[in-house]
């Protein structure tokens, strides 16, 4: 009963990423300038892709679903940090705590698996195009999209389930600006080592299963690529599959980089840095890169305008 007042009724604090100093000041709205980006480019691939008939293919229902993802993902991180900023207040309570590392968790375990069908897709596409429309039909592209939500809240359920589990005491300041589940264990009062290891076998089945899906999917793309005549078809390929390579090297390398890695070599502003440029800049950067090197998504954004301009 020590241990549920001690953590149920006060929470931790959160130290965040900033300080009120101008400096600090400055980089805090650009945070928040980069959320405003994300948060509206997101949205707006999103709805291009559901209004635009054209698009409603399963490469671009895959990429409306990781434009989902990244949505939510910088919405459960950025408004809780903003509003710990402006308000001077730093804390955040339990279930506040186990809420946030519920979505982060399961939104980046779907993310792996949803980079992995798209790759997948890729491969079929590219290298099987006669027989895309059976193995990518509307029914196993959505059975693929709703297996990476399935799996990623699998992980979070798990991680909110353990970590929450563990006795917490101290200052129960958490160094960093969200609930991330190795940063809140540094302040557990037990033995963590156990759940250190089912931490890294969980990154072996949602970070490295997924990419070595993609090498395998990409290996095939880049070899049929290679013996594909000079064309227009070459040049699509090619930058389909290098937008998608972008994403996914910014993605899993921050992600292994947080997760593969001991308590014992961690350092708390490192963690913050990589863990803001996955969670802040990618969501901003992943429908810039899409939609300014497709062009399919521009001709649906000028149709959209056009429309605008003839109802005005």
């Amino acid at each position: 009963m020590a241990w549920e007042n001690l953590t149920f009724n006060s929470g931790f604090i959160l130290l965040g990423i900033f300080n009120h100093s101008p400096i600090h000041t400055i980089l805090f709205s650009l945070v928040l300038g980069i959320f405003i980006v994300a948060f509206l480019g997101n949205s707006a691939m999103v709805l291009l892709i559901y209004l635009d008939t054209r698009l409603h293919t399963p490469m671009y229902f895959l990429l409306s679903q990781l434009s989902l993802m990244d949505l939510m993902l910088i919405c459960t991180t950025v408004p809780k940090m903003a509003c710990n900023f402006l308000s001077g207040r730093k804390s955040i309570s339990m279930a506040g705590c186990g809420t946030q590392i519920f979505f982060y968790v399961s939104l980046l375990g779907a993310e792996c698996f949803l980079l992995a069908a798209m790759a997948y897709d890729r491969y079929v596409a590219i290298c099987h195009p006669l027989r895309y429309p059976v193995l990518m039909s509307h029914k196993i592209c959505g059975l693929m999209a709703a297996s990476s939500w399935i799996l990623g809240s699998m992980d979070g359920v798990i991680e909110v389930a353990v970590a929450l589990s563990f006795s917490y005491c101290g200052a129960r300041e958490i160094p960093h600006f969200f609930c991330d589940v190795p940063a809140l264990l540094t302040l557990s009062c037990t033995d963590i080592l156990t759940f250190e290891r089912m931490i890294f076998i969980c990154c072996i089945i949602m970070l490295l299963f997924p990419v070595t899906v993609i090498i395998a999917s990409y290996s095939r793309v880049i070899l049929a690529v290679i013996h594909m005549g000079a064309g227009e078809g070459r040049r699509k390929a090619f930058a389909t599959c290098s937008s998608h390579l972008m994403v996914v090297g910014m993605y899993y390398g921050a992600a292994m980089f947080i997760y593969m890695r001991p308590t014992s070599d961690r350092s708390p502003t490192q963690d913050k840095m990589v863990s803001a440029f996955y969670t802040i800049l990618t969501p901003m950067l992943n429908p810039l890169i899409y939609s300014l090197r497709n062009r399919e998504v521009s001709r649906a954004f000028m149709k959209v305008l056009q429309k605008g301009k003839f109802r005005e």
